[in-house]
């Protein structure tokens, strides 16, 4: 790459940077070291191609100052708790908006092939969900208590059990985002495929609305943070397969990074959607209007937190790094 064409892809990068270590704007520990390992690699970059130019000096230089303020902020603020979850992540969250939209786009999809699926397929729906849950669902729907699969168990037991195990769903479509992406994409097909069927079933025996006001208490937010977990997955793929101006393995390094603080986030969601599941939607005689509250509260959050946020967060900042006017 010619000089000229590094300097014009970059340059912005570093003005950014510039601006945050000469007007001392507040910035987390970690959001800085990560800006110091982009310097540094086009300052390695710079120094194999570049040798002796103004470029590298305007780097060399850079690079400088920005370790000197590493070192001088390596002591983090005792609110470091409340500031990842107000300001650090959702503002990184903003970057990875893309990734999340092809998460949910291909959820979507596997969604609607399961109830293709089990529209054109009678045998397809046991295949997927079991006899036992099947013939258990049929016979509850004979007895006039179609969601009485809720109320089987204890409430901590399911509390529990339901949390640990979406836990560990998230995990697996985090860690196997090392193979490409495709590992979590499989994953994603696996449960989204499943939540296709599992609806399209309801809609058969005419029980749709019954099934999803229920269902949808909990899992409005269980639904909506495994996807976030396999943006977390694609993040980790993306870092493989498209490393930019990173070596592949800062890429992937920096990608491990993002998409282990995306898994963070769901935690308590997670715990929260085992709470519901295993406290509330086995109140199936709650109002309709009760458990459409719970629905669009739960949907709301997630919105927010997700998408509009980390929007209104980067919106913000870029208003307070551009130049006042004279």
């Amino acid at each position: 790459m010619r000089e000229a064409a590094f300097v014009k892809q970059n340059k912005h990068k570093w003005l950014q940077f510039e601006s945050v270590l000469v007007n001392n704007t507040e910035i987390t520990p970690d959001d800085l070291s990560n800006l110091y390992i982009e310097v540094t690699d086009h300052l390695s970059y710079a120094q194999t191609f570049y040798p002796n130019s103004q470029t590298l000096n305007y780097l060399n230089h850079l690079a400088a100052t920005a370790h000197q303020k590493i070192y001088k902020t390596k002591k983090e603020k005792k609110n470091r708790f409340y500031t990842f979850w107000v300001k650090e992540f959702p503002l990184e969250f903003y970057s990875y908006q893309k990734e999340l939209l092809i998460t949910f786009f291909i959820c979507l999809l596997f969604t609607a092939i399961g109830a293709y699926s089990a529209a054109t397929d009678g045998a397809f729906v046991r295949s997927i969900l079991g006899d036992a849950y099947v013939n258990m669902t049929l016979e509850n729907i004979s007895n006039d208590d179609p969601m009485a699969v809720y109320k089987k168990m204890g409430e901590l037991d399911m509390f529990l059990g339901i949390t640990i195990n979406n836990i560990r769903v998230a995990l697996m479509c985090f860690t196997l985002g090392i193979l490409f992406g495709i590992g979590t994409v499989y994953v994603l097909m696996q449960n989204f495929i499943m939540l296709g069927s599992f609806q399209y079933f309801f809609y058969d025996k005419g029980m749709l609305w019954e099934s999803a006001r229920t269902i949808w208490i909990h899992g409005t937010i269980e639904i909506s943070v495994i996807i976030i977990a396999g943006c977390a997955g694609l993040v980790v793929g993306k870092s493989i397969l498209f490393p930019g101006t990173y070596s592949r393995l800062t890429s992937f390094v920096k990608g491990t990074k993002a998409g282990l603080k995306i898994v963070i986030s769901t935690v308590p969601l997670f715990v929260v959607a085992g709470f519901l599941e295993g406290f509330v939607t086995r109140h199936t005689e709650m109002p309709d209007w009760l458990a459409i509250v719970i629905i669009s509260l739960s949907l709301g959050f997630i919105l927010f937190y997700y998408v509009i946020y980390p929007n209104q967060l980067y919106k913000k900042q870029i208003h307070e790094h551009q130049p006042h006017q004279l």
